[in-house]
């Protein structure tokens, strides 16, 4: 584990001798300033906000400058004395692919998935696809365009989602015609296609890659209801509230084969540094049903990947410092 005032010295021996010789090429940790990239024009700008603080305060000492940057939208400021920015806005804007597509025109190195890996993965209708050409297990689902009619092939029960939305945003579990009214209503105010998936019954999991490596399993279990945007983030909606556990306690078979669907979903994507896939693991067969892979999970010092990461032994520092030497390899 990296100390303050060592990050030269972890450098050599955290990131292996050809990663380390690639990265010094540039500068050091100690060396280098980090714009911490937050808020955006989004829905998530609060979360993103929430998760900056934690980054800045993870890299503190770590790095030789952070700075955080609040992106209000297109044409921001960047510091012209930052190495590399740090992105941490969730969902439109930040997650999609836009900004990302932004800053390699630029010129301007930031951490995780490039543009045209970000914009398939944020899109569940087109990772849907990539998930079902690569062979992942993923709930059955149809897309409905609803200024063309509601013809829902899944049937009811079913879940409806906006497709480019996070955080479970305009998400809504459907069990009969009243609630697939409801559910169409809200979830149109996002897109006029929507996407509609077979409703699984069963824990929800997700799980953390950064690298090739795959953090332990966390379980997500809400006080009520499902994994909804009051139950992910009660101290911003005043109500709702999720216990986890981490690691999930499963056999270990079992965990086995929802990692293994993790990583392939991951991989089929081609997601570049780092992600946080959504699984349903299935009450009645066992089998794991991959949701998404978020290309740009939480960072707060408690949100899911950085809990994954603490459970395999990488405190929220040294997991990103992980994150920005992965990432200056596709810079």
């Amino acid at each position: 584990m990296v100390e303050r005032g060592e990050s030269s010295l972890f450098n050599l021996l955290f990131l292996g001798n050809r990663d380390a010789k690639n990265f010094m090429m540039t500068k050091s940790f100690d060396e280098l300033h980090v714009a911490v990239l937050a808020g955006g024009p989004g829905s998530e700008r609060e979360v993103s906000l929430a998760s900056a603080k934690g980054v800045v305060g993870a890299l503190e000492g770590y790095v030789g400058k952070v700075t955080l940057v609040d992106v209000k939208g297109p044409g921001f400021d960047f510091p012209a004395d930052a190495d590399i920015g740090f992105n941490v806005i969730h969902g439109t804007y930040g997650e999609d692919g836009v900004m990302q597509a932004e800053l390699e025109e630029r010129g301007i190195p930031y951490t995780g998935a490039r543009s045209a890996t970000s914009q398939v993965a944020f899109d569940k209708v087109k990772s849907k696809d990539v998930f079902v050409e690569a062979g992942v297990s993923t709930p059955a689902s149809c897309v409905v365009e609803i200024s063309k009619g509601l013809d829902n092939e899944v049937g009811i029960p079913c879940v409806v989602k906006p497709p480019r939305e996070g955080s479970s945003v305009g998400v809504h579990l459907v069990h009969n015609e009243a609630e697939w009214d409801t559910a169409i209503a809200d979830a149109g105010k996002y897109s006029d296609d929507v996407l509609i998936e077979q409703l699984i019954t069963g824990k929800e999991l997700t799980v953390g890659i950064v690298g090739d490596e795959v953090f332990p399993v966390v379980h997500i279990q809400p006080r009520s209801g499902f994994y909804d945007i009051s139950n992910k983030y009660p101290w911003m909606t005043g109500d709702g509230g999720t216990d986890y556990f981490c690691p999930a306690e499963l056999p270990d078979d079992v965990t086995e084969r929802v990692k293994a669907e993790a990583l392939k979903a991951h991989q089929a994507l081609g997601v570049e540094v780092y992600s946080r896939v959504d699984v349903l693991l299935d009450d009645s067969d066992g089998t794991p049903y991959v949701l998404e892979a978020n290309t740009i999970p939480g960072m707060t010092e408690s949100s899911l990947l950085p809990k994954a990461a603490a459970a395999a032994g990488v405190d929220y520092s040294n997991l990103c410092l992980k994150i920005i030497k992965l990432s200056f390899t596709f810079a």
